[in-house]
């Protein structure tokens, strides 16, 4: 007996919807696992920022998005000539005026792309710079001939300090210090552009950065893609620096 058309339909549309249900279940499954990881990821292991201002020009450009490596410095600790991101230990970040409220839907858009490293919303929280000394390093400026000093060594820094048109070295502000335990002494690359350690030596921390502050090395450019790279550790500028035990040098 030859079954009717109609009820053969019937039969047919609740295992289509099934199948529907079933694969939109699936796609959620998959964005909440890859938003997980991602989540995961960026707590642990590596972080997204956008660069705001011009301090660490010509290394960083305003607007770049870099990432943070935040394990491996955990391992090897930080060297100079790292390029470190940073909460504000105190003084250095200049208070907000009152923040306009955006619409609710913006925010919950912000903080789903932050999760996969496309935003950086505490950005404007975080300060970048370069590390010139670390703990138990006396580091002056500047010597004869305009050259920062690290445990009596000067450093050719042109390779990545950036001057103004017609300059042939930044301002200089006089600076003499020993770096403590557990602290980094860090300066911007566009040095007539970038408020670091020099300018906070009035605050509570002296200019000093906890590193317990720091949230890890910067390591690369994402975008623009134009601009994709590795960034620049320079670690040669600082190969003969001797360490602070041979150097034996105090303020």
């Amino acid at each position: 007996m030859t079954e009717n058309p109609a009820a053969a339909e019937a039969r047919a549309r609740p295992s289509k919807r099934r199948g529907a249900l079933t694969f939109l279940r699936d796609v959620v499954v998959i964005i909440i696992i890859a938003l997980l990881v991602s989540f995961l990821v960026k707590t642990f292991l590596v972080r997204s920022f956008y660069i705001p201002s011009g301090s660490m020009e010509n290394t960083l450009q305003i607007n770049d998005r870099i990432l943070v490596d935040e394990i491996t410095p955990r391992v090897t600790g930080y060297h100079r000539g790292d390029v470190v991101v940073f909460r504000d230990p105190g003084g250095w970040l200049a208070p907000e005026g009152a923040q306009v409220p955006q619409p609710w839907i913006v925010g919950a858009v912000d903080w789903v792309l932050s999760l996969v490293g496309l935003s950086a919303p505490d950005s404007d929280d975080h300060l970048i710079k370069r590390v010139i000394g670390l703990p138990g390093d006396h580091v002056a400026c500047c010597n004869a001939i305009g050259q920062i000093t690290v445990n009596g060594q000067p450093l050719d820094e042109t390779s990545y300090i950036k001057l103004a048109p017609g300059e042939t070295e930044p301002e200089v502000v006089p600076f003499d210090v020993t770096v403590p335990a557990n602290s980094l002494w860090v300066l911007g690359d566009n040095r007539d552009r970038s408020r670091d350690s020099r300018y906070n030596q009035d605050q509570p921390g002296k200019g000093f950065v906890p590193i317990a502050n720091v949230v890890g090395r910067a390591f690369v450019v994402t975008w623009p893609f134009s601009r994709f790279g590795i960034i620049d550790t320079h670690h040669s500028v600082f190969a003969d620096v001797p360490s602070s035990k041979t150097a034996g040098a105090s303020p």
